[in-house]
């Protein structure tokens, strides 16, 4: 039984050899040719006979003796051959036999070694689990330790903040401590960081305690600072003065220096009030950038701010009295404008040398204009002083002008804004005067348009058309240009109320103009309706009703320029209702304690806004119409009333009861009778309305503006006749007809564009 794995392992070998191994064809060939020469064996020697003819009668007998030979040697071959067989299998068993022998064997020490085998594993696996135990509780050790150590050095970290408490005290109660030691800014941003540390982690034990400690020495901290940077200021001011006044001067004689008012002297170099401060700039350096780099904190913030007004106080000391005398100097020996100009020029550059020495002292504070608020704005004031009794009694509109121009362009367009920051200060001053000008300016434009424009009284020559404009035209003098105050041919109060709006146009605010404009072209179109009523007077309708178009036109054409809307709402309180509401409370028909909404008290007495909209172009525009449409009117009667009132009486005689009688009948409308009103026609035609024309090119010289005027008159011409010859022709016999002076349609038409 043992030997059945055995034969099956070899079964298995040997096939799966011959699967791994294959023979060749040649390998194949050779194995057939052994088995072709193994197959062809003889027979024994014993088995084989003669074959002579002498052994012929015992054949059968040797056959039979052969064949029992033959199965004898078989049956020995057989045996023979099993018994090889088998010994070969036999020696193989042997073989196997011993080998499994021998296997079990070392099978049996291969036993008894894997079970010393398992025993030393589970040894080594307690020994690794007890090192693996040892290390983990190493680990473990170690994290702790790292742990501890860490929260021993956070805790030492946050800790220090504590215990710099009566370090910082004990350095700041120091007599050895001031302000210049070079150890403060240290000690200063210690306190600093032990402030911010302590604020910013309250739910430490007794944090607030040391917090108000701490805060205290930052107090005193700032206290000292504050004290030097007084003395510091105050000891440059004192030097100052003490250059300027050879003597020297406590903090009380400055201030009462200033309080009197006393002016430094005219001599006094620029090197003396700006070089000192900034060697004591340099001197206070440190201390400054450490106090602007600290300005997110509350208190150091309140404290640089202190700094900059201490420091413009002591330069205001300095400088105020040297900026009033100049100022004061220029005001003496200059007219307003180059007083303004001088003025102007000498701030900015006091500003400018200001600002530069402030840099010196807070350098990053330089960029702020308004902390130097408290020194240019006083300085300022003082030009602004100097001048607004100037120009507040000036009557001069050019002058007046002239000054906002220097203000509003010289100074605040170009220069302020060239010059950037160091004059920014100036800005407001500047800006107060020219609103003070310019309401100055307003009010004596006010006055002038009243004065000039509508209470214009105008003298013989003013109302002397067409006569002036004769000798205009004799003259050659244009009309087409410019406008100036002095120029002939034009009605003094439209002269000056167009002079004076160009002259407001660019020192006026837009709002402030449109309301100035309005009132001048308002007042001036009245000005310019009276003057006409006084040239009809003195020449004839005729020439009012040009004067007005001409001057009109004008003023329509000058005022176009202006981009502004001539629209203005006016609000008015109106009490009119007030009366009837009184008078049904007397009647007893309303009570006064009513506090209903309709009948209430308040209300009863509570004004009611009326708006009122005025538009001087469209009043203007309104009265030029009117006045083109009169004169067109007018000049159409002149030239065919005849021929009017012919039309109007047969049209009247049409619709009447006589109508069934012929119109030559009539007494109005007989031929003769036509003929007449066709040859005044005729002569007007001739006469008349050239004159018309040749005055109109006298008082307007645009050909434009004669044709717009000329355009209805031709038509109404044109009109008028051909209402005639209808009628003429229709009730007219041919004879008739030919007595008349009558012209053809297309004659008149060319009559008429011949005429101009």
């Amino acid at each position: 039984m043992a030997l059945a794995p055995t034969i099956a392992r070899a079964y298995n070998f040997g096939s799966s050899w011959e699967e791994n191994a294959p023979l060749s064809d040649e390998q194949h060939a050779a194995i057939a040719a052994l088995a072709q020469v193994a197959s062809d064996r003889p027979l024994p020697s014993h088995l084989t006979g003669s074959s002579g003819k002498e052994d012929a009668p015992h054949i059968d007998e040797q056959l039979g003796h052969a064949a029992a030979d033959f199965y004898k040697w078989y049956s020995d071959l057989e045996s023979a051959m099993k018994s090889e067989t088998e010994e070969k299998y036999r020696q193989y068993v042997n073989t196997l036999t011993g080998h499994l022998n021998t296997c079990d064997g070392i099978l049996e020490q291969l036993d008894d070694t894997l079970l010393l085998f398992d025993d030393l594993q589970m040894q080594h696996q307690a020994v690794a689990t007890k090192t693996k135990t040892l290390h983990d509780s190493c680990d473990r050790l170690v994290l702790e330790k790292d742990r501890l150590a860490e929260f021993a050095n956070t805790l030492k970290s946050k800790l220090v903040y504590f215990d710099e408490l009566e370090t910082i005290a004990t350095q700041f109660y120091s007599a050895a401590m001031s302000v210049d030691n070079e150890q403060f800014p240290l000690l200063l941003k210690r306190l600093d960081d032990c402030i911010i540390f302590i604020s910013s982690n309250p739910q430490y034990a007794d944090s607030g305690v040391y917090l108000l400690k701490f805060k205290q020495l930052q107090s005193r901290a700032i206290g000292m600072m504050r004290s030097h940077v007084q003395s510091v200021m105050k000891k440059t001011t004192a030097q100052v003065f003490v250059f300027v006044y050879f003597e020297v001067l406590t903090d009380e004689q400055v201030q009462a220096a200033l309080k009197e008012g006393t002016a430094l002297s005219e001599g006094i170099e620029t090197s003396v009030l700006y070089v000192r401060f900034k060697a004591a700039a340099s001197e206070m350096k440190p201390l400054m950038e450490a106090l602007e780099s600290r300005t997110k904190l509350t208190e150091y913030a309140l404290f640089l701010s202190d700094c900059q007004t201490l420091y413009c106080e002591q330069r205001l000391l300095l400088v105020q009295g040297v900026v009033q005398q100049r100022i004061s100097e220029y005001s003496k020996r200059e007219e307003l404008p180059p007083f303004t100009r001088s003025g102007c020029a000498y701030l900015m550059q006091a500003c400018q040398f200001e600002h530069q020495l402030f840099v010196h002292f807070f350098p990053s504070s330089s960029s702020e204009a308004s902390k130097l608020a408290s020194l240019t704005e006083p300085l300022c004031t003082v030009l602004y002083d100097a001048l607004r009794p100037k120009f507040i009694h000036e009557t001069r509109i050019d002058l007046l002008c002239e000054l906002v121009d220097i203000l509003k362009f010289e100074v605040l367009e170009e220069q302020l804004n060239r010059k950037g920051d160091p004059v920014a200060g100036l800005r407001p001053t500047i800006m107060r005067i020219l609103a003070d000008v310019q309401e100055r300016l307003t009010f004596r434009v006010q006055t002038y348009v009243r004065n000039e424009v509508a209470n214009y009284l105008p003298l013989a020559e003013d109302l002397d058309y067409p006569a002036k404009l004769v000798k205009q035209s004799e003259s050659s003098a244009s009309e087409e240009g410019a406008i100036s105050e002095g120029m002939d041919g034009l009605y003094p109060p439209l002269v000056k109320t167009l002079a004076c709006l160009s002259k407001l146009y660019r020192c006026l605010e837009p709002t402030i103009f449109t309301g100035l404009a309005q009132e001048a072209v308002g007042t001036c179109t009245a000005a310019i309706q009276r003057g006409s009523k006084l040239v009809v007077k003195k020449s004839s309708e005729m020439d009012g009703q040009l004067f007005l178009i001409k001057h009109l036109l004008v003023l329509r054409e000058q005022i176009t320029p202006f981009d502004i809307d001539f629209a203005v709402t006016h609000k008015e309180l109106d009490f009119a209702h007030v009366l009837d509401h009184l008078r049904r409370i007397l009647r007893g028909q309303a009570s006064v304690f009513d506090l209903t909404s309709r009948t209430s008290l308040a209300r009863t007495f509570s004004p009611r806004v009326l708006e009122n909209q005025v538009d001087a172009k469209k009043e203007l525009e309104k009265g030029l119409k009117l006045t083109c449409e009169q004169f067109i009117m007018s000049v159409t009667k002149l030239t065919v009333e005849p021929m009017l009132s012919f039309v109007t009486k047969v049209t009247a005689v049409r619709v009447s009861v006589s109508a069934n009688r012929a119109l030559k009948d009539q007494a109005f409308a007989t031929p003769e009778k036509v003929a007449e009103v066709i040859s005044k026609v005729d002569c007007s035609l001739k006469e008349e309305l050239p004159n018309v024309i040749s005055k109109m090119n006298l008082y307007l010289p645009n050909p434009y503006t004669r044709s717009i005027l000329l355009k209805p008159i031709k038509s109404n011409v044109v009109e008028a006749y051909s209402q005639v010859l209808n009628i003429v022709e229709a009730e007219y016999s041919q004879d008739d007809i030919k007595t008349f002076p009558i012209i053809s349609i297309t004659e008149l038409q060319a009559h008429l564009d011949s005429l101009g």
